[in-house]
């Protein structure tokens, strides 16, 4: 992808919201009341607090670290990019940015507006960023190889582990944890585990012994004065209290009961389902041509996310959706 092309991201486009949006991979259950309320709530006349002390504190303790290892971030997309400047200062604009095979198209985007490579898949001669994600996106499986990335990760050189999908795993078990989870970067972006994607708000976790790092420093320094709204604040409250996190609890066996549904009409429409253990999963559509088949999908009414952008292409990315959005799906996808 050329640095300089628009970002490509599932959701509404220029003809509007779908009614049947299978391109995102908001929770389809949402939004979440609580949080939903916390929303409406919010003061939008005041600024909120530039060092957002007090959310910083709520994550902090939520997450069981300490506040000065929390960084809070626009969205998951500003922090993408923010540490990528970040380390593309300290390297001098040389290095190579190293990221999964097939990848939300940010990390190599902003490591190409730095003047850094990108390497993907493999080891990277002069690594000096690494990516990971897990569940990744788009597959919504767990990454076989991060656990001995970590363990053969070059000294000094950060990895940032995507945590956007985490929230909502149906199935298996994270790639990381104890020791391994603490040497790297997590970055979080509750919105899609809330079926708020409208607010934007996400936050870092510095690892474990960082917290007065170089690149602590330069990612605070490149920040912006506000980088959270009065409702992005409040829509991060909201994700660390007990409700929130009862009512995705509940919501998750109801997901995998509609995805086992919409497994099995995407085989009856003969797309080849990849093993995924998230909310979400991508299809090998027949012809090897998503393009013609998306368009009259969108057409009807009925939106998925071409794979492309990922690397993979012939592929189409879909977040579980309701029965009644599945059905349309059937229906379009049956159409003349």
């Amino acid at each position: 992808m050329n640095a300089d092309a628009a970002p490509v991201h599932g959701g509404p486009d220029a003809a509007g919201a779908a009614p049947h949006d299978f391109s995102t991979n908001a929770n389809a259950c949402g939004p979440c009341p609580p949080a939903l309320a916390a929303v409406q709530a919010a003061d939008p006349t005041r600024y909120p607090d530039p060092a957002c002390t007090d959310l910083r504190e709520r994550i902090a303790a939520f997450h069981g670290v300490a506040r000065e290892r929390i960084v809070v971030a626009a969205s998951g997309s500003e922090f993408i990019a923010r540490i990528t400047a970040a380390v593309a200062q300290a390297s001098r604009g040389r290095g190579t940015v190293r990221v999964p095979a097939w990848a939300y198209g940010d990390y190599a985007r902003a490591a190409r507006a730095q003047g850094l490579g990108v390497a993907r898949g493999l080891p990277a001669r002069g690594e000096v960023l690494s990516w990971g994600c897990d569940p990744s996106s788009p597959l919504g499986d767990t990454p076989p190889d991060l656990a001995a990335r970590v363990d053969a990760l070059p000294t000094g050189v950060p990895l940032v582990l995507d945590r956007a999908y985490a929230p909502l795993r149906l199935a298996g078990v994270p790639a990381l944890d104890g020791a391994r989870l603490a040497r790297v970067w997590q970055l979080w972006s509750p919105n899609k585990a809330l079926g708020l994607t409208g607010v934007r708000g996400a936050y870092a976790i510095a690892p474990a012994g960082d917290a007065a790092s170089p690149l602590l420093h330069a990612l605070q320094r490149l920040a912006p004065s506000w980088p959270l709204g009065a409702h992005g604040v409040a829509m991060l409250q909201a994700w660390t209290e007990p409700a929130a996190q009862d009512w995705l609890a509940a919501s998750l066996p109801v997901l995998r009961d509609w995805k086992d549904r919409q497994l099995a009409l995407c085989r009856r429409l003969g797309w080849a389902p990849l093993a995924s253990d998230a909310s979400f999963f991508c299809v090998r559509l027949p012809d090897g041509d998503a393009g013609p088949l998306l368009r009259r999908l969108r057409a009807a009414g009925v939106q998925l996310r071409d794979c492309a952008s990922f690397g993979l292409h012939g592929h189409a990315r879909l977040g579980v959706r309701p029965p009644a959005s599945q059905a349309a799906l059937e229906e379009a996808a049956a159409g003349p």
